[in-house]
């Protein structure tokens, strides 16, 4: 990547300017000085925001893992892309070359076509975090078909409903796969999703753990047998710019998860360039990201950026805390990582423990410190840049979504001036307002408002997967000719922002995004349970915990009630998975209703956060008395 890093705050201003300006302009030197293209782009950018339609790139030919892979290898061939670090610190960890790389998607790929995939067609990868998952998902951009990841902490009826919604092919899954001290059964989960899933023809499966599994003949293949006698030769597939890339789920607040679809050359041109600005990448940095790609950040910030960059990425297969609190510290010891890019959740976890297992590693080789997932709270950040940045490395305090493809809001290092729990400015060709729910523009600085986007970015994902209408719906109705975003901001005295969290019905816990809607649906699946809801409340280790309100269709004492929460725990973890259980249930006899049958979460909201200052005018709902039998109630 020649010319694209911003290394100081008037180029900051000077790039933005530009990019506001003249955004087409912007954009195609970008794209045009830093990719390598069949053929070039007819338009740069083409949109109505109000139909939701959007194409950059227009007419270009390219494939991504030709500038992920192949433009590297002839200066960077023999130069780590990536290191694979096992859970298990006395595993030996991988180092694998450019040129391995190449081999390994080469011949992985070979492995799909000879299994029927082709150009288009849909495969879920339901994999730990092992080399493997990288590989595939590279193969399948190399052949054109469109990858699925589904995070391998998910439930067979979770796997199952996102293998149907994008009728995929293929799944890639292996024998099982350790976390921490934990060993689990992937294997198994698979055989029960596939059990309602006619798409699937192939499943193919990594060796991982050695467990004994069941393989069913004619379907089942073990990968490594297929790709011993895979050719190393493939002949890249040429896609266009607006050809599906992959298809990520994320959890919707109406109950069905979302298929978020990119594309290839709008995503490609965005994650790359805000990779190597928000991270400060400079040739032989060693970059670590600790998210499961299962996630976005695990796409965008562990594979396709750093690769674009011809960077050497980390993949962590582990915990923070396996088999000590200090696991983080020594990789980071260990590989001399420049760039560390985690989560509020896992800094909040560590911050816990004596900072004695922080201060017995060697941290001096960060430069870049970062923050993913959800909004940063201020004890977290401080801790995080005296006990690991040292006072010396600038915290990167990171926004965007599934939906926006790559980060948006965000400081750049040694460039912006931080600020505690401030994403600070936007990045250039993002152009951010506040509204009001009267849909007017909010003015001005030392204001909150509901955040929109003004113009679309290279990165923004094009639609939900065969169901535009719902992204029309959900993305550019509630603010005509804007994206919203779903969250709240408020931008300070200077214009810096500050995310201020969801303002639908989507709770982040952990860093991931859980609608509350699928996790009613399995509560109330319960034969005890009439109806339910859930809110969020603070978390001083997740962020935010789910608390739920559940009545029953028949009260009594005699009814065994923890023995109920457990059922629908186990409800839950079946359906969605286990990081959607709930921390707190309270059975209660009602919910807070509007005369017209609308649940008052904000109410319920306030008693789970402890906080019955001010509920508002409840004369007006068809059960006010209620709201003060709850909170007596609360746990």
């Amino acid at each position: 990547m020649r010319n694209y890093l911003i290394e100081d705050l008037p180029q900051y201003f000077e790039d933005y300017k530009k990019s506001i300006k003249n955004p087409k302009k912007f954009w195609d030197k970008v794209a045009d000085q830093n990719f390598v293209w069949y053929q070039r782009w007819s338009k740069v950018v083409k949109y109505d925001m109000n139909e939701a339609k959007i194409t950059w790139f227009k007419n270009a030919k390219l494939n991504i893992t030709k500038n992920c892979i192949d433009r590297h290898l002839a200066i960077r061939g023999d130069k780590t892309a990536i290191i694979w670090e096992p859970n298990d610190p006395k595993e030996e960890a991988q180092h694998i070359s450019y040129n391995e790389l190449y081999t390994r998607v080469n011949k992985t790929a070979n492995v799909l076509r000879d299994m029927g995939i082709e150009k288009g067609d849909r495969v879920c990868i339901y994999l730990p975090m092992i080399p493997e998952l990288a590989v595939t998902m590279l193969a399948c951009a190399k052949l054109g078909a469109v990858h699925s990841v589904i995070f391998a902490g998910f439930s067979a009826s979770a796997v199952s409903s996102r293998v149907n919604d994008c009728e995929a092919k293929m799944v890639i899954t292996s024998d099982g796969s350790y976390r921490g001290s934990k060993v689990l059964d992937l294997k198994s989960i698979v055989d029960e999703a596939l059990e309602k899933t006619p798409t699937v023809e192939k499943v193919l499966v990594v060796k991982r753990t050695h467990n004994e599994i069941k393989m069913k003949e004619g379907r089942d293949y073990w990968l490594a047998d297929l790709y011993e006698k895979a050719s190393p030769d493939f002949v890249t597939v040429i896609m266009d710019s607006e050809d599906p890339l992959f298809i990520l789920y994320t959890s919707g607040s109406t109950g069905k998860p979302k298929g978020m679809l990119h594309t290839c050359a709008g995503y490609m041109v965005y994650t790359a360039y805000t990779f190597k600005n928000v991270f400060n990448y400079k040739e032989n940095d060693i970059y670590w990201c600790t998210a499961d790609i299962g996630w976005i950040t695990g796409h965008s910030y562990i594979l396709y950026g750093p690769l674009l960059n011809g960077a050497t990425t980390v993949i962590f297969e582990g915990v923070p805390t396996y088999p000590e609190p200090d696991r983080f510290w020594e990789v980071i010891e260990k590989h001399k990582i420049t760039q560390f890019y985690t989560a509020p959740t896992a800094i909040r976890s560590l911050a816990k423990e004596s900072t004695e297992w922080v201060d017995k590693h060697d941290l001096s080789s960060l430069k870049v410190i970062g923050s993913v997932g959800e909004p940063i709270n201020d004890e977290a950040w401080h801790w995080f840049n005296d006990h690991v940045g040292k006072k010396k490395c600038p915290i990167v305090d990171t926004w965007w979504q599934t939906e926006t493809g790559g980060i948006m809001i965000s400081p750049l290092p040694f460039v912006t001036p931080t600020k505690p729990t401030y994403a600070t400015l936007p990045l250039p060709g993002i152009q951010p307002v506040l509204m009001d729910d009267k849909r007017n523009e909010i003015t001005g600085n030392q204001v909150t408002g509901n955040l929109c986007i003004r113009f679309p970015w290279p990165g923004i994902a094009r639609t939900i997967w065969r169901d535009h209408q719902r992204y029309k719906e959900t993305y550019f109705t509630a603010f005509p000719g804007k994206y919203f975003t779903g969250d709240g901001a408020l931008r300070d005295e200077v214009g810096y922002y500050r995310i201020t969290g969801r303002v639908d019905d989507v709770i982040i816990v952990s860093g991931h995004n859980l609608g509350t809607a699928p996790i009613e649906d399995s509560i109330n699946q319960h034969p005890a349970v009439a109806e339910s809801a859930i809110v969020g409340y603070p978390h001083d280790i997740k962020g935010n915990a789910l608390y739920g309100y559940v009545t029953l269709k028949e009260t009594g004492e005699s009814r065994d009630k923890d023995n109920l929460k457990k059922e629908i725990n186990q409800l839950i973890a079946d359906q969605i998975g286990p990081i959607a259980k709930l921390d707190k249930i309270q059975f209660v006899s009602g919910l807070p209703k509007t005369r017209s049958g609308k649940i008052m979460r904000r109410i319920l909201r306030k008693i789970a956060e402890g906080d019955f200052s001010n509920f508002g005018d409840i004369s007006t709902l068809l059960n006010p008395e209620i709201v003060e039998e709850i909170k007596n109630e609360r746990i």
